[in-house]
């Protein structure tokens, strides 16, 4: 079997788990907890995007990725792991700008993973990635992919409501 279609198999069994796991486990969990605390939830997964500078390692042995789209996807991930970080900050405090940050955080997350996904075809990736590298595309990107997807959809249907909720469990 070619690299490009072991890695397109495992990415596409990453994202039938990951939304199964997403369906049955984390939207009833969600739904549950307050506003503040179900946007967490998603955005400590991104919170960890500074593992995308694993690049430039990955290119000195061998991941055969332009320097230019390496910078790109390294840093426009380092980017949302700090925004990230900003709006659970908000989040934990109960800010108003709260909303506003993770709405931004969607935006910028939605452009560099749209971005980094279009480089990563053209530069066809799958072809020389291997360890760590092979993790990252195969299941962490499905995995940012989907919970960012949690986000929106919890950004969209709790619109109105407050980000604590008295009553709501917070454990």
């Amino acid at each position: 079997m070619n690299l490009t279609a072991a890695g397109l198999i495992a990415t596409a069994i990453s994202y039938v788990l990951l939304v199964t796991a997403a369906v049955q486990l984390v939207w009833p969990w969600m739904n549950r907890h307050s506003v503040a605390v179900a946007l967490s939830l998603p955005l400590w997964v991104h919170a960890f995007r500074h593992i995308a500078l694993q690049i430039f390692s990955a290119q000195r042995f061998g991941f055969a990725i332009s320097d230019q789209t390496a910078a790109e996807i390294a840093w426009g991930d380092v980017a949302g792991a700090a925004l990230a970080l900003v709006a659970l900050w908000l989040l934990n405090a109960r800010h108003s700008a709260a909303r506003i940050v993770v709405w931004l955080f969607v935006i910028e997350s939605a452009a560099d993973l749209l971005n980094a996904t279009l480089m990563g075809i053209r530069e066809q990736a799958f072809e020389s990635a291997h360890a760590v590298t092979w993790l990252i595309l195969t299941f962490y990107a499905p995995a940012l992919w989907t919970t960012l997807a949690l986000l929106v959809w919890q950004l969209v249907t709790r619109r109105g409501e407050k980000l604590d909720i008295p009553g709501r469990s917070y454990s």
